[in-house]
Parts: C-alpha cells; structure tokens; sequence
C-alpha cells in the first residue's frame, strides 16, 4: 500500500495523518515538510484537521510511547503504531461522554484498511488499556522530579534536566505547559488602513503594536488579505530583532540567512524607502524569500543574493553591483529553536545534547561573516529563537571578545516564552566602534 498522501476529504483526514506519521518514524521526515508535501489542492478545513492531529501526536508522543511500550509483546508496523499513537493522542486531549468508545472504534476501523483485519484485533485491545492506564495518570505535583515531569510532559528527560538547571523548577513546568499547547496563528498588519469592524470580529488585538490573533474558523477571511499583502502571518516575537536594528528610511540595509523573508519584509515596511539586500543559501527556501519580499513597498529597493557568506563574497556582490558595507546588519542564525516548540513540534525529537555546542560554533562563524558588512558606526543585530545562553549571551561574548574593541554590545532582549505570551527570542544590538 502506498504510503504516499493523496487527497482527503473529511473522513480520510484521520488516515492521511497517519499515512504521514508513517512517514515520521520511519523516514524522520521534518513535520513541516510533511505537511508541505499534502496537495495544494487539499481543501483547508481537511488541513488543518491532519496538521492537528499530526502536530498534537508528535507533541505528546513520548508519554503516549512510555504506556504504549510495556503493553506490546513486540513493536508492530509502524502503519499499526502510528494507528495506536493517533488513538493516543485523542484519548489525551479527551471528548464529550463516551469518547473513549469512540476512539477505541475508530482505531479499529482504520487498521482495518491501513493494516489489517488480523492488526485490529490487537488495536482493539491495546488501545483499551491505553486509555485505562492514561486515565489513571495523576498530573505531577509541585515536587515532582525531572523524570515525572519529562514523562508527563512528553519531552526528553536531558533537556528537562537543562531547562531544569537554566531557570529552575517553576520556570521549566511553565515552559513544559507551555509548549504543550497548541500554537494560535498571529498575523502583523501592513496595510495603511486600520482594521474594519467586521475584520475585528475575527481579528484579535494584543499587546505588540500591529500584531493581531487570527480566530480559527475564519481562513476565508484571512486568505485574501494575505493575498494582497494586507497581513503576513508573523508571530511578535519577531518584532524584537527589528525592533533593535531600527531600520531608517533611505537606508541600505543587509539581511543575512534572510529566507524565508518575515524580518526582511519587516524590515523594508518600516523603512518605507531605501534598499533592503536579502542574502541565504540557495535552495528551496529562496522562492519563500522572493515570493514574501515581492510584497515589499514600492519605495523600497530589493535585492536577493544566494550565496554563502562564510565564504568570499566580494565577486558575487560586485557582480549584483551592490555595496560591500551596510549602515545595519541583520543576521538571524540556524539554532535549536528552543523557543518556538509550539509551532516545531518536532525539534524536541531531533535537538541532541551536542547540538547546542555545534549550532554556537557555527553561530559565531556566520555572525563573524556577517559583520565583515557593517560600516564604521554601523549597526549588527544578532537574533535567535532560542532560549539556551550558549546559542545567545556566549556566542556574542565571544565575538566581542574576539573583535578586540571593534565590536561592542550595546543593548539586548530576550524573551520567554511563558512570560511573554509569544514564542520565545532573543535579538543582540551590537555596534562597530571603529
């Protein structure tokens, strides 16, 4: 059987998901790009419902997989284990009354088509004392240890133990909590009008000037002003790097590891006028890039360099006739994502202890680049979305340091997640002195 998604109408979402999950434990495909690769003519509402039921499987999946371990005699196909997740996952998020019989029928049935007639009987019986043993789980209480809290809330123990040690017991189960729920969509503002009334019935004012929370249900609404340019899908924690650049109109400003484009397009929102040089490594991203600074204001100049600026760059931007030096410097680097695993529910599974040592090396190579473009006085934004101080204050030490008072850090923010109420950054002002 192919495992491969086809269109889903409403009853085939449920096996659509766990056609991708296949696809998730035996391939350790990314779930974004599962996701990427359903049919663009997918209706939305059938989207949606898979994202859901993909996203809140993965997010839950090691607590489901430490019930699921000790009732199987021997692991089963991973079409049959992605069944029993899936039944997990919504024995988890509960349902009215009799919602167990619901799920427990239902798993049946799916195995039925996706496996086996002989499969479902053991489907049957495993996810009955699935839900009777996460029923009889009791929630952690203020004492609880890493291992109860790791188990409860579906991450690895390692990084429990990190968190545990960076901000203490309290702050680790808010940000276990946190990350545990799913992510809402947030949207900025572009356009020169205000929001109407009846777009203000499904648009949500926050806190954060120009950031507004999209209700679910209205995507009708949303798709044509997202069309237009109108509003550009953009959690507000990417306000904060912007926000320290303080990008000028008539500017030149250069935006490294740009793609897919958000702070590059903010970026040329506020400047109203100037040029904006967007710069990433060639790949599938860069028709992201292009497609997100096509929305750029008319006043705005834009350029999209594809190259790799840990290497010699001189040529490529000569022959893109553009400067050698920038009056602001943007560099948003590849981290552990630490901070967004509301919308990366995958990273939990894939991040290793090591990766936090490996992404800093490479962090301060590429921030080490990307300085060689910042003019006398001016002005280096380093930003990631991690919560790690060896992604974030060590590495910009560590270039002050090395830059032997050429370089000095000026000004920073970070922000958690559980405190801020969006997804977690930090964003580094740092100035050249001479």
């Amino acid at each position: 059987m192919s495992l491969k998604p086809a269109s889903a109408p409403p009853s085939q979402a449920w096996s659509t998901a766990a056609r991708l999950l296949v696809r998730w434990l035996e391939q350790h495909e990314r779930v974004d790009a599962l996701l990427e690769s359903l049919p663009a003519t997918l209706p939305r509402m059938d989207r949606s419902r898979i994202q859901s039921l993909l996203f809140g499987t993965v997010r839950h999946w090691g607590r489901i997989e430490a019930h699921l371990t000790p009732l199987l005699a021997k692991p089963p196909r991973a079409r049959v284990r992605a069944v029993l997740l899936l039944a997990g996952c919504e024995l988890i998020e509960g349902g009215p009354e009799g919602h167990v019989a619901r799920v427990v029928h239902h798993a049946v049935e799916q195995t039925k088509t996706l496996a086996s007639p002989s499969e479902s009987r053991l489907v049957n019986a495993v996810v009955r004392k699935l839900a009777a043993a996460l029923a009889a789980e009791v929630e952690p209480g203020p004492d609880a240890s890493v291992t109860e809290l790791a188990r409860w809330y579906s991450h690895p123990r390692w990084m429990v133990e990190r968190w545990w040690g960076a901000f203490g017991g309290v702050a680790t189960r808010a940000l276990l909590v946190w990350n545990q729920q799913p992510a809402p969509m947030h949207a900025r503002w572009r356009a020169d009008r205000k929001p109407t009334p009846a777009e203000l019935t499904w648009l949500e004012p926050t806190e954060w000037e120009g950031f507004y929370g999209i209700k679910p249900g209205h995507w009708a609404e949303v798709s044509p002003l997202l069309g237009d340019g109108t509003l550009y899908v953009q959690d507000p924690s990417t306000r904060l790097a912007v926000g320290l650049l303080a990008p000028r109109a008539g500017e030149s400003v250069l935006d490294v590891c740009a793609a897919p484009g958000g702070k590059s397009l903010a970026i040329a929102d506020r400047m109203g006028t100037g040029k904006v040089v967007a710069c990433d490594l060639p790949g599938p991203r860069i028709d992201r890039l292009k497609t997100n600074l096509a929305l750029a204001p008319a006043g705005v100049e834009v350029s999209i360099v594809q190259t790799d600026l840990t290497q010699d760059v001189a040529d490529v931007f000569k022959e893109h006739n553009l400067p050698d030096e920038y009056s602001a410097v943007l560099i948003d680097v590849p981290c552990s994502n630490t901070g967004v695993m509301r919308h990366r529910v995958d990273v939990k599974w894939r991040l290793q202890a090591g990766d936090f040592d490996k992404h800093s090396r490479q962090q301060l190579v590429l921030l080490t680049a990307a300085a060689r473009f910042v003019a006398v006085r001016g002005r280096l934004v380093y930003s990631t979305c991690s919560l790690d101080a060896v992604e974030n204050e060590r590495v910009v030490e560590a270039f002050c340091r090395k830059s032997a008072g050429r370089f000095r850090l000026a000004e920073h923010c970070t922000r958690l997640p559980w405190v801020s109420g969006h997804d977690g950054a930090a964003a580094f002002l740092i100035e050249r002195m001479e």
